[in-house]
């Protein structure tokens, strides 16, 4: 049923052939992509799938897309994870700041069903980070158990009702149900199915993101996503199984290879660095074949078994600690940091975690054995890799092109001005990051840091003060112009200086006028402590659009 040859004994044996005989060629094309017989490719349904891929209102927050954690450009992987420090989970201590660290992706605020924030006692007001680092979906669609541990498998089941939809073929559409639902990387606290559709179907398609690819706008035209169903599928019911249908459709377009090492142009170090892949370096007996993986899971010794169990959570088999699925190295050289917990840096650090067999020997794959690369071999092994990256990747081109989303654009909320302190020096900061679209029917906005229990107010306005103003001890950012207003009267949740912290959920009305004028909005709490009555954040910009 399935096309792919997993690399095992055949590998092995290509490895003994290369020892001896040098570097062989470059690889066969990559096998036809594997279709379930249920969800055939239709460009109708790969549209649909691209625009919920893409699309933020996924969430509950209106901040984070499937592609938010999976931008081309860098292989299919998170740019967050290199560029924002706080992408930072803990590892099994639940410390921050120890050894055991994780670099994943930025979610989702922990948040209600009403709209309102939730301080995590770990996260506090921060988007909340995965514990993993995000895999690509580039020729995933090759795979057949997809995450880091297996734990998509090759068939589909409805996530609502357990029924049985696709019988195998289908690890995409297994891993597509799941980001929605988790309250840590898309949704809020006991989120569920049933809502998600209920919501979906009358929203404008890609209404946040700053840029549109132009066919995938062409076809979106001004319909609604009932609309685009109703084209893909015959009706315009939403349901759980027909999103996940159509972005598997979708990423089952995203098929890359097209490298320098695909055409036969490698210059003499990256051929140098192909004979090492090949032969000492022992690399093709996991990634070998031309999708550059095995698809398997092994334990290379990046982390203690029992740190992160990895497929040994999905099996329960002892075997399996610390075992993780073998990425493809197609494009690997976009795609820092590495591993499942990205502690490599860089791929000079990668093969130097190989040349010296791992870092955690107990339950290891026997096949992770010193390698014995001088430095300039491991130089050239480094080239080598490169050359695997696909140009149309790098550049976005099609079927790599896709939206600006809104957490890149413009549309950001923006701080600016000073905050003033209150008790104990404590500074209170907004919490915004939510997205000012005329009828938004939710916009969480936030403070934190504040004194505990004390008093606050929301301030808002349709222009900010030139420079800020005193008063009561505290500077004030917005210009108090008749349109200003009070939006939130009520006290800080916490107890104790720094600790207070509230949010309020606003509607956006549907005011065509507002578009692309800012609104203004500033916390102040009233805060005994502070050296006049009030501490205050800075101000807020919101663009509207």
């Amino acid at each position: 049923m399935r096309t792919i040859v997993h690399s095992g004994i055949a590998t092995i044996g290509l490895a003994l052939t290369v020892a001896a005989q040098g570097p062989p060629p470059p690889p066969p094309p990559l096998p036809p992509v594997p279709v379930p017989p249920g969800n055939p490719i239709t460009l109708e349904k790969s549209l649909l799938g691209k625009a919920l891929f893409w699309d933020e209102q996924l969430s509950a927050t209106s901040t984070v897309a499937c592609g938010t954690c999976h931008i081309n450009s860098v292989g299919g992987s998170d740019p967050r994870t290199v560029n924002d420090p706080s992408s930072v989970a803990p590892g099994p201590d639940g410390v921050l700041g120890t050894p055991d660290d994780v670099l994943g992706s930025l979610g989702v605020v922990r948040n209600l069903a009403d709209g309102r924030l939730e301080k995590d006692e770990l996260f506090e007001l921060r988007p909340q980070v995965t514990g993993r680092k995000s895999p690509s979906m580039i020729n995933a669609a090759f795979a057949n158990e997809l995450f880091w541990d297996g734990r998509a498998p090759d068939r589909f089941d409805d996530p609502i009702t357990g029924s049985p939809i696709l019988p195998f073929n289908a690890a995409l559409e297994s891993q597509a149900v799941g980001p929605p639902v988790s309250s840590v990387e898309m949704g809020h606290q006991g989120i569920a199915w049933p809502e998600i559709e209920g919501r979906l179907g009358p929203l404008e398609p890609l209404r946040l993101a700053e840029s549109i690819p132009a066919d995938l706008e062409a076809w979106i035209g001004d319909r609604d996503y009932n609309d685009l169903f109703a084209e893909a599928f015959g009706s315009g019911e939403v349901t759980a199984v027909r999103i996940a249908l159509a972005i598997a459709t979708y990423e089952r377009t995203l098929i890359s290879g097209q490298s320098a090492f695909d055409a036969g142009t490698l210059n003499p170090q990256q051929n140098r660095g192909r004979a090492i892949f090949f032969g000492q370096g022992r690399c093709a007996l996991c990634h070998g074949g031309p999708l550059f993986t095995d698809q398997n899971f092994h334990n290379v010794g990046v982390t203690p078994a029992l740190e992160d169990p990895g497929r040994f959570e999905v099996t329960g088999n002892p075997g399996d600690r610390g075992r993780f699925k073998t990425p493809s190295l197609r494009n690997v050289g976009l795609r820092a940091p590495y591993f499942h917990n990205g502690s490599a840096q860089s791929l000079n650090q990668v093969v130097a975690f190989y040349n010296r067999a791992g870092d955690f020997s107990f339950n290891q794959d026997p096949l992770i054995q010193p390698l014995g690369l001088a430095p300039l071999q491991r130089a050239d092994l480094v080239a080598f890799l490169q050359a695997l990256t696909d140009l149309r990747v790098v550049g976005e081109e099609a079927p790599f092109d896709r939206p600006l989303l809104y957490s890149e654009s413009s549309r950001v909320p923006l701080v600016f001005g000073q905050s003033t302190p209150g008790t104990g020096g404590f500074q209170p900061q907004f919490v915004a990051l939510e997205p000012a679209y005329i009828n938004n029917p939710s916009l969480t906005v936030g403070v934190d840091g504040g004194l505990g229990g004390a008093p606050a107010s929301l301030l808002f306005d349709l222009s900010a003060h030139p420079t800020g103003f005193p008063a009561f001890g505290a500077v004030l950012h917005l210009s108090f112009s008749p349109a200003s207003r009070v939006l939130f009267q009520g006290n800080l949740e916490g107890s104790g200086p720094g600790n207070g912290w509230n949010s309020v959920s606003l509607e956006i009305p549907n005011a065509v006028g507002l578009v692309g004028t800012s609104v203004f909005m500033q916390w102040i709490v009233f805060d005994q402590g502070a050296p006049g009555v009030l501490s205050a954040t800075p101000g807020l910009e919101l663009p509207v659009f």
